[in-house]
């Protein structure tokens, strides 16, 4: 049976996920069989396995750390935001049904068995677990009937390090305070405490160390310096968000809805020089972008109508009859559609006219698609249509089906992990829409976009190298753990792991 050690934190985006995907980097190039384990997630960036399953983004980058394939033991809970107040419930990678969180709290004790039987069975396959627990194990309100914080730490008796976060102010507060609101049977699972995000002198922060560690009486593990690294983000804390893109040849503008999914499916446009991705949420911000992208949504109707009354769609709408390109992604493409219908209550409820910009309708189902695609673009017009013959993979990941019965033409081919043939997206003119998620992390069609918008521009594209983008995630895992060996305390980690709860 696997050793475990589990990584909480002050608050959420204290860095958690990052801390224990360099962990279960360290252990994997130490020579030890590694597996990520998180019971319950709640993010709206998911990922679709080999074998169709859902689970949250941050336990598949981990697993990549750890050289392992995602697999939904690794996730049996993932919890998709659809309101202020309520979420899809995923189970084992399959849709259990929508909750209000009232509803889910009460429910939440019913799914510890299965939280177990995924835990159990990775330990049984591997050396190490590295558990992450989720939000703060001092929320409490939430301690009752806890299954992902100090309530996981008990079920796998797992040694808790507690991350804190420097950069946000008030560290050695928040640390002080989390360990002083945990019960004292909790406390005694707490065998360290990290800082993370530090900028400066370590040196400064010598007597901050020995006071927290005088009042708590827990070891410090590590100071972890602020690390700029391109690794995907968990959730709708990114700071790409925030990032303010610096002026390039080509201007992407990605619609931040608010409920926006998936939006790590632009992150390879980055890589191509002189391209700039920027998130925009207002109408000043939109300015004269080269090419709009309208993302995924965990709530298409619902962000269909913010864009509405906020003005994006007039401006979106403008841009399009100027002939300049719009690509939706998923609930992006929904919002393309002439029509919107959801006749079973899974987002709005009846039917909504979409933006027309594609003169097709999407019915939502009852069902959500779910599956891995490799696909071959045939039917693009306008200005992407020399991507027509280039190839690319992905996931879909979706309620609802789109298009079908229409005369308008399918912009590609696709084939699933089980061997079935479909087609996908369609366009108008200059825009598309499609929905795979993924799309966008092909080389060819990497370079094919970048090509086409300078063309556009009469600029010249000079084709790079080709961008391995697996090649490029391997090498960032390798600096995240060489930073962790550097500022953590690698022989005390490996003894708390060793003498677990003893």
């Amino acid at each position: 049976m696997a050793k475990a050690i589990m990584i909480q934190g002050t608050a959420s985006n204290a860095g958690k996920s990052l801390i224990a995907a360099g962990l279960c980097r360290i252990f994997s190039q130490d020579g030890y069989s590694v597996a990520p384990f998180k019971s319950q997630n709640m993010a709206l960036n998911s990922f679709i396995t080999d074998d169709g399953l859902e689970m949250g983004r941050a336990q598949v980058v981990q697993a990549q750390a750890a050289g392992k394939a995602p697999d939904v033991r690794m996730n049996p809970i993932l919890l998709k935001p659809t309101s202020d107040e309520g979420s899809q419930v995923i189970v084992n990678g399959e849709v259990l049904g929508n909750m209000a969180a009232k509803e889910y709290f009460k429910y939440k004790e019913k799914l510890m068995p299965e939280v177990l039987k995924a835990y159990n069975s990775l330990a049984s396959e591997n050396d190490i677990i590295v558990i992450e627990g989720a939000g703060s194990p001092a929320e409490i309100n939430l301690k009752q009937q806890d299954i992902v914080n100090m309530g996981m730490a008990k079920m796998a008796g797992a040694p808790v390090l507690i991350v804190g976060d420097i950069d946000r102010g008030g560290v050695f507060a928040s640390l002080y305070g989390t360990v002083m609101l945990l019960d004292e049977d909790e406390r005694r699972y707490v065998k360290g405490v990290i800082i993370n995000k530090f900028r400066g002198d370590v040196n400064i922060l010598e007597p901050g160390l020995k006071m927290l560690n005088d009042l708590i009486h827990i070891p410090i593990a590590g100071v972890v310096p602020y690390m700029r690294l391109d690794i995907d983000d968990e959730d709708s804390l990114s700071e790409r968000f925030c990032a303010n893109a610096a002026e390039g040849l080509i201007d992407i503008a990605v619609i931040r809805l608010p409920r926006i999914s998936n939006f790590t499916d632009f992150n390879s446009l980055e890589y191509i020089e002189g391209m700039k991705v920027r998130y925009v949420s207002y109408g000043s911000g939109l300015k004269n972008p080269d090419m709009i992208i309208l993302p995924g949504t965990k709530n298409t109707m619902e962000d269909l109508k913010w864009l509405r009354e906020s003005g994006l769609e007039a401006l979106v709408l403008k841009h399009a009859a100027a002939g300049k390109p719009v690509f939706g992604i998923c609930g992006g493409y929904q919002m393309l559609c002439k029509k919107l219908k959801d006749p079973f209550n899974v987002e709005h409820g009846g039917e909504m006219a979409g933006l027309g910009l594609i003169d097709i309708e999407t019915v939502f189902e009852k069902q959500k698609v779910r599956t891995r695609v490799n696909g071959e673009f045939c039917g693009l017009t306008g200005i992407f249509s020399s991507l027509n013959g280039k190839k690319f993979e992905g996931y879909e990941i979706h309620m609802g089906r789109t298009g079908e019965n229409s005369k308008a033409i399918n912009i590609s081919r696709l084939t699933t992990t089980d061997g079935e043939t479909k087609s996908d997206g369609f366009c108008a003119g200059n825009v598309y829409g499609s929905y795979v998620h993924g799309l966008f992390d092909s080389d060819e069609v990497l370079s094919g976009i970048a090509e086409a918008l300078m063309q556009a521009k009469g600029l010249v594209y000079n084709k790079q190298k080709v961008f391995d983008i697996e090649a490029h995630r391997q090498i960032q895992y390798d600096l995240l753990a060489k930073g962790l060996r550097e500022s953590l305390d690698m022989k005390q980690i490996y003894k708390i792991l060793e003498q677990g709860m003893c």
